[in-house]
C-alpha cells in the first residue's frame, strides 16, 4: 500500500511528489505523459522565479528530472475512479487497482463538464471504463461517447461482447472501428433513467440503451471520487489544501485561479506537507 497517491503529472503533482519523498513517504504519480500538460506547449515562460526565458517543455522536464532523481515513481495511465474504503483509498488505474492511505489530486484545469444525469447514474448504467464494466452488458445495447480516439479501442472491445454498440465521437477523424459498430454524429445532452440509466439524448434524439460509456480526456473530480465538494467548477480546499474528505488533498489548477506555475508548485508543497503530517499522526 502506498502512503500517498498523486493524480496528475503537472507542476503541482511533481512538487507534491518531491516533497512527499523528502518526508519519507511512499508515493507514486499517476498521470499522462508530460506532453499532455498545458505547460508543455508554452513557447516561453518568463515569470517563474529563478528560471527566466525558458519554454514550457524545458521547465516541465526540469521538474520531472528533479522528482525522478529523488526517487519518485511514475505510472503513465488514466485514473477513472477512486473508492473510499474507510481507512484507505483504492484507485482504478486502467483496471489496475492500487491502495493508498492518502490522495493528492493535481489533475489540472477541470475541462470536462459532467453531462446532465452523469453523476446521478454513475455506477448505475454509466461507466468510464469499458474493460472494467463491459461484461455487465453482455448481449445488451451500449452507447460509447468519446472525446478522443482512445474510445475506439473500448468500442471495438465492447462490440465482441454486446449485442449492439453505438459510437458517438466528439472528435475527428475516426480512425478504426469494427464494421458491426454504429456511428452516431451529434452532441450528447442528457442521460435519462429512473434507478438505472436507460437512454441518452444525442442532439434531439433519445437513444435507448442498457449502458453508457463516457471516454473523457479528464474525468470530472466529483465523478472521480464520490462526495468530493466542488465550488465554482473547482475543487474546494482550505489553506492546507484539504478537501472535505479525510486524507484527500488537492493542488494546482484544479483548485481554481490563478492558473500560474508558482501557485501550483506552492500548493503541491502544502498538500504534501499536510498529507505527510496527517499520516505521521496515525503512527
Amino acid at each position: 500500500m502506498l502512503d500517498i497517491a498523486i493524480i496528475g503529472s503537472g507542476p503541482a503533482a511533481l512538487s507534491a511528489a518531491l516533497n512527499c519523498i523528502q518526508r519519507n513517504k511512499t508515493v507514486k504519480v499517476f498521470g499522462r505523459s508530460l506532453n499532455n500538460s498545458l505547460l508543455f506547449t508554452a513557447e516561453k515562460v518568463d515569470n517563474y522565479l529563478g528560471i527566466p526565458d525558458v519554454n514550457g517543455e524545458e521547465l516541465l522536464n526540469h521538474f520531472y528530472n528533479h522528482a525522478e532523481k529523488q526517487g519518485v515513481e511514475f505510472q503513465e495511465c488514466k485514473v477513472t475512479q477512486i473508492l473510499n474504503m474507510g481507512d484507505y483509498y483504492t484507485l482504478n488505474a486502467e483496471n489496475q487497482f492500487i491502495n493508498a492511505k492518502a490522495i493528492i489530486i493535481a489533475s489540472g484545469i477541470i475541462k470536462s463538464k459532467a453531462l446532465l444525469g452523469e453523476i446521478e447514474f454513475l455506477g448505475k448504467g454509466v461507466s468510464y471504463c469499458a474493460t472494467c464494466d463491459g461484461m455487465l452488458y453482455k448481449n445488451k445495447t451500449v452507447v460509447v461517447v468519446s472525446e478522443n480516439s482512445e474510445g475506439e479501442a473500448d468500442a471495438n472491445f465492447l462490440s465482441d461482447i454486446c449485442k449492439k454498440v453505438i459510437y458517438v465521437p466528439l472528435y475527428e477523424p475516426v480512425y478504426y472501428l469494427k464494421n458491426n459498430i454504429d456511428i452516431k454524429i451529434g452532441k450528447p445532452k442528457k442521460i435519462l433513467g429512473e434507478i438505472y440509466a436507460k437512454s441518452i439524448i444525442i442532439n434531439e434524439e433519445n437513444i435507448e440503451c442498457d449502458g453508457i460509456f463516457l471516454i473523457k480526456n479528464t474525468v470530472p473530480p466529483q465523478s472521480l471520487l464520490f462526495g468530493l465538494e466542488i465550488e465554482k467548477n473547482s475543487i474546494k480546499v482550505n489553506r492546507n489544501m484539504e478537501t472535505n474528505l479525510k486524507r484527500v488533498y488537492a493542488a494546482g489548477d484544479c483548485t481554481g485561479t490563478p492558473y500560474q506555475i508558482a501557485k501550483a508548485v506552492g500548493e503541491g508543497l502544502i498538500a504534501a506537507l499536510s498529507a505527510a503530517s496527517e499520516l505521521d499522526k496515525q503512527q
